[in-house]
C-alpha cells in the first residue's frame, strides 16, 4: 500500500464517524441509508455493519440522538456532534494550509 492509499484508507473507512456526522448534519436518516448515502457522495463503501456500529458509539458518547420511526430507529446530529465534525473541519483544514506551505 502506497502513503497515498494509506491515506485515503485511513480518511475514509477508519474515520466514518466524519461522514455519518456530516450527512446527519443535512437532516436526520435510518442507519441503513447510510451506506447508500456514504457510497454515492463520498465515493467509498463502508462495510455493510459498520455504519451500525458507529452510530451506536456516536450516541453512547452524545453525538448522534435516536427515536424510533415506524419500527426503525432514525438518527439525528446533537449540539455536541456538530461541534465534534467542527473540529474535525478545523484540523483538516490546518493540515491543509501546512501541505500549502
Amino acid at each position: 500500500m502506497t502513503p497515498y492509499e494509506r491515506f485515503i484508507k485511513l480518511n475514509t473507512k477508519e474515520n466514518l464517524w466524519i461522514y455519518i456526522l456530516i450527512v446527519l448534519k443535512r437532516g436526520p436518516h435510518y442507519a441503513w441509508d447510510m451506506y447508500s448515502i456514504i457510497e454515492k457522495e463520498f465515493g467509498f463503501k463502508p462495510g455493510n455493519i459498520t455504519p451500525y456500529r458507529v452510530l451506536y458509539r456516536l450516541e453512547e458518547k452524545n453525538y448522534v440522538e435516536s427515536r424510533l420511526e415506524k419500527r426503525k430507529r432514525i438518527y439525528k446530529i446533537t449540539p455536541l456532534g456538530e461541534k465534534e465534525l467542527e473540529k474535525a473541519k478545523d484540523f483538516y483544514l490546518e493540515i491543509i494550509k501546512k501541505i500549502n506551505g
